[in-house]
């Protein structure tokens, strides 16, 4: 499998539809790839000094394969707000930590 490493920092959302998102199981409009597993291995990715607001409640969503869990998905000082209240965060089969402020509460 091959791993895919990067490092997001300094980022300013304005009204951002799902700011920070990782999906291996998007499918769009639910044709020829329902319960397909994902190939790709994803690791090593840092979300680093991301703030603003989100459009969406779930501003972080890590939507990971099960058969290709996400690793070391690191959160840095990421603050985002939804509507002035706290956004959410979501995550399957994701792992990971997280340093800093960090809101919406991490759930590496």
């Amino acid at each position: 499998m091959d791993s895919l490493g990067c490092a997001l920092p300094d980022a300013t959302m304005v009204n951002v539809q799902n700011p920070v998102i990782i999906d291996q199981n998007y499918c769009p409009g639910n044709t020829n790839c329902p319960n397909q597993v994902s190939g790709v291995k994803i690791s090593d990715v840092t979300y680093q000094d991301i703030h603003g607001t989100s459009a969406t409640e779930v501003a972080v969503n890590f939507d990971c394969s099960k058969q290709n869990p996400c690793s070391k998905i690191i959160l840095e000082d990421v603050n985002l707000i939804y509507m002035n209240q706290p956004a959410q965060a979501s995550c399957v089969n994701a792992e990971g930590t997280s340093s800093g402020t960090v809101q919406p509460t991490s759930c590496l």
